[in-house]
């Protein structure tokens, strides 16, 4: 049974890291990143939790965890 679990949450775990690219396809994010900040850096994590939160209509656990990822710092 702990098996069959920890495969689960393997799978789980492993569908969430494959890479979205198509997830901005209208450029609204980037245009709300702008209104933010004009020089916006998407590897400032500080800059990047703040559109995620806005932008994205993340919460601050899912947009540090996001930014992380994505190699801001």
């Amino acid at each position: 049974m702990r098996i069959i679990l920890a495969i689960m949450l393997s799978a789980v775990v492993l569908s969430g890291c494959k890479p979205d690219n198509n997830s901005d396809i209208t450029g609204a994010i980037g245009d709300c990143a702008r209104k933010l900040y004009s020089t916006y850096n998407p590897k400032n994590l500080k800059q990047c939790i703040a559109v995620c939160i806005s932008c994205q209509r993340g919460v601050m656990t899912t947009c540090s965890t996001s930014c992380t990822l994505k190699g801001a710092q």
